[in-house]
């Protein structure tokens, strides 16, 4: 490994950081990243860049930068980044591996609770106030990307023509992505000035401190582009997930729920541009629909587990996996817990591993260009899609929590007005998701005592 000198600042001498010294860090980070993708990023920009002072201001966005054009969490592709560059490849699999591990774990832990206990009336009963919550954090979604991203009127199309391809015409997901990518392509191509492709991340203006690793410090020998090398890695994320699907299929089939479950959550991991949110109605689609593995009332409660764990909100997956396993008892009804378990292991597992190959494979031809990516008009496409995306999204679990019976004549007027308020809260009082999900379960469960009381 190329070591990287020591700088110096006006006020102290940087120490570059040992191995052990990183991973204390990424596993505290893993146990605090709550937030979602903006908070956690802005938490790893305060400790490594202002606080650590690890790695520049500049260095730091342009990993960014790279991350956000990528499918999948950009935070946790970012630590993979920033370990990779450190501490070589074990820096970046257990900066990124840690990212990921204790949301695993508190969500099998979770996921476990929900299964086993699901049905007490107090459980149920604040998941039902939990669940108006969950129909305005998917609004709120929609809202912060698409005041980011719909700048005009063909964006606003693109997004209206994405939630009627998917609300109306029930089109596949991914087919949607491909169609406003194309759209994207054609209109930059013929109409280059209507496609505003750059994703600004704004540096600090803040006085430049000496940072570990400066914006001019050379590139550590490990970090340098080399084609073979690339080809080298490639081929081995094509190895690793050949030999993991190979091996499930083996041992228990290629029907078998295991070797799907790897499949399916391989195709989404390739279909996360946008965010979680923009895969979940993909993971709708597969998931409740096409095999059945959880109910679409469980799906919501998911999400509203997931909203509350440390780790990228893509960590859904797992309760779906868990759920799975667990209804469709994998290893028989004597080992729920062993089918669930396992089952939430494999999805992470084929979620993940290709955000570790693209680091792997494209950080040094990143790190070798130093300067700011764009994105790319395709991708400019696919991102107004997603809006409308998250609406048909939003439109769906409003259905099912405002309509429980599916009756439309009847609405659960309290949900409505629950959903209502906690959308207000977000948008206006910028509550965070945490806070209001704790606050709206509260509310469910006062609501089941108040109604026992009055009965």
């Amino acid at each position: 490994m190329a070591k990287i000198q020591h700088v110096e600042s006006a006020d102290a001498e940087l120490t570059p950081p040992t191995l052990r010294e990183a991973t204390a860090y990424w596993l505290k980070l893993g146990f605090l990243s709550f937030g979602g993708p903006a908070g956690q990023i802005a938490m790893m920009h305060h400790d490594l860049v202002d606080k650590k002072r690890w790695i520049s201001d500049k260095r730091f966005l342009h990993a960014l930068n790279y991350c956000m054009i990528l499918p999948g969490p950009e935070a946790q592709q970012l630590a993979t980044y920033i370990g990779w560059l450190m501490h070589r490849t074990w820096g970046g699999l257990i900066a990124g591996g840690l990212f990921v591990l204790p949301s695993l774990l508190i969500l099998i832990g979770l996921s476990w609770v929900y299964m086993r206990f699901g049905d007490l009336p107090q459980v149920a009963a604040m998941l039902a106030g939990v669940k108006p919550a969950v129909v305005a954090i998917v609004l709120f979604a929609a809202y912060r990307i698409g005041s980011r991203v719909l700048k005009n009127k063909l964006l606003w199309c693109i997004a209206l023509l994405a939630f009627v391809a998917i609300t109306l015409a029930h089109l596949p997901f991914p087919l949607v992505i491909i169609a406003a990518a194309l759209i994207g392509s054609l209109v930059h191509h013929y109409f280059p000035n209507q496609l505003n492709v750059m994703k600004a991340h704004a540096s600090s203006h803040k006085k430049h401190s000496k940072a570990i690793i400066d914006d001019d410090t050379p590139t550590p020998l490990h970090a340098k582009f080399r084609l073979r090398r690339m080809m080298e890695w490639l081929g081995a994320g094509i190895a690793i997930w050949g030999l993991a699907i190979g091996s499930l299929t083996v041992i228990y089939g290629w029907q078998a729920v295991l070797t799907q479950m790897g499949w399916f959550f391989t195709k989404a991991a390739l279909l996360t541009f946008g965010g979680a949110y923009a895969v979940l109605p993909y993971l709708y689609q597969g998931a409740v629909e096409h095999y059945h593995w959880l109910t679409p009332h469980q799906m919501i409660d998911g999400l509203a587990l997931g909203e509350t764990t440390p780790g990228p909100l893509i960590m859904v997956v797992a309760f779906v996996g868990f759920v799975g396993g667990w209804t469709q008892a994998v290893f028989g009804n004597d080992s729920l817990l062993l089918s669930g378990v396992v089952a939430a292991s494999v999805v992470t597992f084929f979620t993940f591993l290709p955000s570790f190959m693209f680091i792997f494979i494209g950080a040094p031809l990143i790190e070798s260009t130093q300067n700011n990516l764009r994105l790319t008009a395709p991708l400019t496409g696919i991102t107004a899609a997603v809006v409308g995306v998250i609406l048909s999204l939003a439109l769906f679990f409003s259905q099912h929590v405002f309509f429980p019976e599916m009756t439309y004549d009847k609405p659960d007027l309290i949900a409505v007005l629950l959903a209502i308020l906690a959308l207000w809260l977000l948008v206006k009082k910028n509550l965070s998701i945490i806070k209001l999900v704790v606050l709206c379960a509260g509310f469910g469960l006062a609501q089941y005592y108040l109604s026992a009381v009055i009965t």
